[in-house]
């Protein structure tokens, strides 16, 4: 049990949608929260205006909602410890970063983009990579190696600047984290990173820092990518006397490709044709929409259970969990540290189980806006004892047209290779005969008890074999060798459908 009040938060960016990645954060945090009796806070980090996307912050939030991970304060529910939006904290980050270059931690640097891009063309010629460290700073614009009087004028003049950190010389940093152990860097391999840029807003380092100490976050559990960043994080903790409510750090493995040879994007959902973001996204550029989850016909409770299992092990077999499940299992110690690599079929796997566990008549509903789409008359059958038949082989309600359409329609066309096997030269004869006993059954007694008991009398009275009736039997109403019991199919579509297929096969299977 943590030592002190569980804090966690998540913070993204509203710079496009959410992916599978940023889902799996958001819902780590919140198990680890509840988990703990702990408060879950949702903070929307939108400091670097260039790259907003309008939109981006109400997809966050629906996404989160559909997937019921639910913050506890934070953007639109509020807290004592707002605003929860980084642009409208703008001002407070003035005062931290003033106290960082008076202490000396940090520096004003007036480089031009132009002048670093020659440095760095410099750099490459000789084969070498420039880096804005130690070695190089008093050599560059800055108010380390400009005169007082010089760096004075250039501020009073409104002359661009930024705000770099300075990062110490030769020193071993080391610390802690939970999920990867201890962490060793040495300073002189890190660069002085820019904290304020030149338009007056932080930078996601010093942004993220300040805000995790004011609304005093116990934990901060985030992505592997984010670990080259911690050594700058922890010396800016240090830097203001923060250390003592530094909180924990846990930084969670990447979510893979299928084949597990590098980061999971939107592209390998693209060719594996599988959704990556929770809810549809429409990119604002270019007006193209990649498919969410949700729209895919993904249950809630399923897509969270896949995201669930990405790099976390309840070390036990079991492998469906509710949320309140996940929440008493979670722990970040069974985290591993190696990328997880995301399986598209074992999503559907999971979704299968969902279905089946869904309400029979609210998965009826949905069959009948399908049914309405297909122009398909269902006013004589029940769609939910349709539902009951076909659901078993269904991992989406999209799947139930493909697996019931012939409840509904006659076919249109016969599996040219099961009529090849099945559709022999006395086929016409015996059909004719099986349409004779179904005709002699009262439409009241056309049940799948009562026809299945009459017609394997007649196929044993005429030693006939079953497969030679059944299979062209089934094709005649189905149109292939596929579907629920036979029996069970005519019972639903009734007596007088099922003496008219017949009838139609005959008329268009030709041997």
């Amino acid at each position: 049990m943590p030592e002190k009040p569980v804090r966690v938060r998540f913070a993204p960016s509203p710079t496009g949608p959410l992916h599978i990645g940023g889902v799996r954060t958001a819902l780590f945090n919140y198990l680890f929260a509840k988990k703990h009796n702990g408060k879950f806070i949702l903070r929307i980090e939108d400091t670097d205006q260039a790259r907003y996307v309008a939109g981006a912050e109400d997809y966050l939030l629906e996404s989160l909602e559909w997937c019921g991970i639910k913050p506890d304060e934070g953007v639109n529910i509020g807290g004592d410890y707002g605003p929860y939006r980084q642009s409208e904290r703008k001002e407070s980050y003035h005062k931290y970063v003033k106290q960082l270059v008076e202490k000396e931690y940090a520096y004003y640097a007036f480089d031009t983009p132009e002048e670093l891009e020659k440095k760095r063309k410099e750099y490459e010629s000789r084969g070498e990579t420039f880096t804005y460290n130690a070695a190089e700073r008093n050599s560059l614009s800055n108010s380390l190696s400009l005169s007082a009087e010089e760096v004075k004028e250039k501020l009073n003049s409104g002359y661009p600047f930024v705000i770099r950190y300075k990062m110490p010389v030769g020193e071993e940093l080391v610390f802690e984290d939970v999920i990867r152990g201890r962490v060793m860097v040495n300073t002189n391999t890190l660069d002085d990173k820019v904290l304020f840029k030149a338009d007056g807003m932080p930078t996601y380092h010093l942004a993220n820092v300040v805000d995790d100490y004011l609304m005093k976050i116990s934990h901060v559990i985030r992505g592997e990518e984010w670990l080259p960043s911690l050594p700058l994080h922890v010396l800016l903790y240090r830097s203001f006397g923060w250390e003592a409510e530094m909180p924990e750090f846990a930084h969670m493995p990447l979510t893979l490709k299928p084949d597990g040879k590098g980061k999971l994007s939107k592209r390998d959902g693209d060719l594996g044709g599988f959704p990556v973001f929770p809810l549809s996204w429409t990119d604002p550029k270019t007006n193209k929409i990649s498919k969410g989850y949700k729209e895919s016909g993904y249950f809630p409770e399923a897509f969270i259970n896949i995201i669930a299992l990405l790099g976390w092990n309840p070390g036990t077999t079991q492998e469906i969990f509710s949320m309140d499940e996940l929440i008493g299992a979670f722990s970040l110690e069974k985290v591993g540290k190696a990328g997880a690599r995301f399986d598209p079929d074992k999503a559907k796997w999971f979704n299968h189980y969902y279905l089946q566990k869904q309400d029979m008549g609210t998965l009826a509903d949905s069959f009948k806006e399908i049914l309405e789409e297909k122009k398909a008359d269902y006013a004589d059958i029940d769609v939910r004892k349709v539902v009951e038949l076909i659901r078993e082989r269904a991992n989406f309600v999209s799947d139930f047209w493909d697996q019931g359409h012939f409840f509904f329609k006659p076919p249109e066309e016969y599996d040219p290779k099961a009529v090849k096997k099945n559709w022999k030269e006395d086929t016409p004869g015996i059909m004719n005969e099986l349409k004779q006993v179904l005709s002699d059954i009262e439409i009241s007694e056309f049940t799948t008890e009562n026809t299945e008991e009459k017609v394997k009398q007649w196929i044993n009275k005429k030693e006939l074999g079953m497969g030679k009736v059944m299979n062209p039997f089934r094709l005649s109403v189905v149109g292939a060798l596929r579907g629920p019991h036979l029996f069970d199919i005519i019972a639903l579509t009734g007596k007088k459908k099922t003496l008219k297929r017949i009838d139609q096969a005959l008329k268009y299977i030709k041997k």
